[in-house]
């Protein structure tokens, strides 16, 4: 690398904050550096390389950008000359540089690993052997295939991808959508505040329902069933979540949700007390039925069982038992 200058103060002016040739940020907290900014100063320079008609950041786009918006007029940097022309190079010391101090987001891992396939041309083989490691990943080609699916998703996306903190493994299931259906899927997804196994169902059902009926999610979300559970504002996040999965479940299984409906109808008609429960078999596959009671004293018991006794002689206690 070529010889650095000293540390110097370059105006702001001069410096091109549109060339993002090294940059990687998404979604950055610039709080906590700009109160730093405030109460200590800058501590650490950044660097740039000099260009012909000014300067370009190697490192430092988020210290510039605090310092611009606080109105500062120059900066303390550490210049490279121009001869400096091997841009991978540079680009492995901003990593290392941001690692150290900052460290990275998912989407900003993504950003990274696309630019240096696709911008700096290195081997894939040479980025999951090399690289990956770097940002603290497995070296396995299937996490970098992973995160290079983030680069086409919309921005929306990515800001749920961060914000929620969603698995490896459900990116997978996201990226397979097409763009308008991811659209549609954000809508449906993000006032459920869904945690990860709850957003791993309700995407294996979108998923199944989508290649089963050859319907788009669009239409899916479009449908009375979703339309819903979504107007249903009064309730909880998880309540909502909840009825999202019944009413795709709904759709994924319409006989066994019929049966579903049956059976608790009935199973209200007959008025079990509230520590008592009659369940049917999983997916009713299978005979029999299980019923099951707590009591704490000898009072309850009794209770409990002068109740289950008067239970063969209802109708719907016959019915259930013929027809599950």
């Amino acid at each position: 690398m070529a010889e650095m200058k000293t540390i110097q103060k370059i105006p702001i002016s001069h410096i091109d904050l549109g060339d993002e040739t090294f940059s990687i940020n998404f979604m950055p907290d610039l709080h906590r550096l700009r109160s730093s900014i405030e109460e200590i100063g800058l501590i650490q320079p950044v660097l740039l390389r000099r260009k012909r008609d000014g300067y370009q950041i190697i490192c430092g786009f988020r210290r510039i950008s605090v310092l611009k918006e606080m109105g500062g007029s120059d900066i303390l940097s550490m210049v490279l000359d121009e001869e400096e022309k091997d841009d991978l190079r540079l680009f492995f010391v901003s990593l290392h540089e941001n690692h150290t101090s900052r460290g990275f987001n998912t989407i900003e891992k993504a950003i990274a690993l696309d630019k240096l396939v696709h911008q700096f041309h290195v081997e894939p083989v040479t980025v999951v052997k090399k690289y990956l490691p770097l940002f603290d990943l497995d070296a396995d080609e299937k996490i970098l295939n992973t995160y290079l699916s983030l680069i086409p998703m919309e921005e929306e996306m990515k800001r749920y991808v961060l914000k929620e903190k969603v698995s490896r493994a459900n990116i997978r299931r996201i990226s397979v959508f097409s763009p308008k259906d991811r659209v549609a899927l954000l809508s449906l997804i993000s006032p459920l505040k869904l945690g990860e196994n709850r957003l791993r169902e309700i995407l294996t059902l979108l998923d199944e329902i989508t290649k089963r009926d050859q319907l788009t999610i669009q239409e899916i979300v479009r449908g009375p069933e979703i339309q819903a559970v979504l107007s249903h504002r009064e309730l909880t996040a998880p309540q909502r979540a909840d009825r999202m999965k019944k009413a795709l479940m709904s759709l994924r299984y319409p006989q066994m949700y019929q049966l579903e409906r049956t059976f608790e109808i009935k199973r209200e008609e007959l008025h079990l007390p509230p520590n008592v429960s009659l369940q049917h078999p999983p997916f009713f596959e299978g005979k029999g039925l299980k019923l099951e009671f707590q009591f704490e004293t000898a009072k309850e018991y009794q209770s409990v069982i002068s109740s289950l006794s008067k239970l063969a002689e209802k109708k719907e206690f016959k019915e259930i038992i013929e027809n599950f």
